[in-house]
């Protein structure tokens, strides 16, 4: 019994993790370096290549070999960020998503162990 509920668990906690892998947008492949897949008017994180800060901008378009937004709904500052120097772009509305089903699984799976655990004794 205690088995089959651990292994069930572990599958269960591998979706999870897998699923939350699935937030990435953009990776510098040159395959796919075309950006089409950005909607304009979502909240994006922006990783650069030199390791500086990652950027939230909220993505207006591309222009040539820039990506165009804003630093953020409410603020209109406008941020321009050169291809060459992105590494990689995150949807932030889909890493909650993920981070908070991830949160929900592990509950799930912690409930499911300890209510296995109390049935054998």
């Amino acid at each position: 019994m205690k088995a089959s509920v651990l292994l069930k668990s572990s599958l269960l906690t591998s979706l999870f993790v897998i699923s939350s892998c699935a937030t990435t947008k953009y990776t510098d492949d040159i395959a796919k370096n075309n950006y089409s897949n950005l909607e304009a008017g979502r909240m994006y994180t922006v990783m650069m290549k030199d390791g500086s800060k990652n950027q939230k901008i909220l993505f207006r378009n591309v222009d040539g070999n820039n990506l165009i937004g804003t630093a953020g709904k409410k603020d209109s500052t406008e941020v321009i960020i050169p291809k060459a120097n992105v590494a990689a772009v995150r949807d932030i509305r889909k890493a909650r998503t993920a981070a908070g089903a991830v949160v929900i699984g592990a509950a799930g799976v912690a409930a499911l162990v300890i209510s296995a655990s109390r049935a054998d004794n």
